[in-house]
């Protein structure tokens, strides 16, 4: 299963699984850099020489197929084209709308919980065999996320800002992302048994990152990083 699928996810993807592999995918939210790839990986599901290969079910926000058609489209203005390639998304894909609640995906239980982003946002909490995992997705401060990660495992948690230099978040956008800081916070709330930040952008220092999450949070601490694994003993 991928979790969001954003641009460069598609090739990333095909260093750890076959491009036929992917059994589902669940999507946080409709911005960009969170779902883009999954266009790209349409066409291949779906001009295989041999055929389409069998639809995988998509999870994500209302309107996700509707989203992705209009992004796959030449003209996305054009109605005709934008009917066609949602034609063909929804050929690849079976399109389920998330709510806030708890569904089955295969062997794994899944809870969706409402994040605090400008749009439609759902973090995730992922559990199999007595071993928990939540991912953020993209927020603002939020007890939904606390509510999440509540005793997990693994807390994959978005750290987009580092402070201002006066110690004080009051500076930066509100309802839209979280520091360093406040990451750690929310994982110490949690309770949770380990902290991954992820959603480092490149113009901030992720030594920095890391230092500021160290005075919220005292587990074991860490930045996500292409290729990284996680094995929960």
């Amino acid at each position: 299963m991928l979790m969001d699928m954003g641009s460069g996810g598609l090739g990333a993807m095909q260093h750890y699984a076959g491009l036929y592999e992917i059994d589902a995918i669940c999507l946080s939210h409709l911005h960009a850099d969170h779902c883009l790839d999954v266009c790209g990986y349409s066409v291949a599901r779906t001009f295989h020489p041999d055929g389409p290969r069998p639809r995988i079910p998509v999870y994500g926000p209302a309107q996700t197929e509707v989203r992705l058609g209009r992004a796959l489209a030449a003209d996305p203005a054009a109605d005709d084209a934008g009917a066609h390639t949602l034609d063909r998304v929804t050929e690849a894909f079976d399109f389920l709308t998330v709510t806030a609640g708890t569904f089955e995906i295969g062997p794994l239980r899944v809870t969706a919980e409402r994040m605090n982003h400008p749009v439609e946002t759902y973090g995730y909490r992922l559990e199999h065999a007595g071993r928990s995992l939540a991912y953020s997705a993209d927020t603002g401060q939020s007890e939904a996320l606390v509510r999440l990660a509540r005793d997990a495992d693994v807390l994959l948690c978005e750290a987009s800002f580092v402070e201002p230099g006066d110690g004080s978040a009051a500076e930066l956008p509100q309802n839209l992302h979280l520091t360093a800081r406040q990451a750690a916070e929310h994982a110490a709330r949690a309770g949770a048994g380990q902290l991954v930040l992820t959603h480092l952008v490149p113009w901030n220092d992720a030594d920095q990152s890391l230092d500021q999450a160290g005075r919220g949070f005292d587990g074991p601490l860490s930045l996500a990083a292409p290729g990284r694994r996680l094995v929960l003993d």
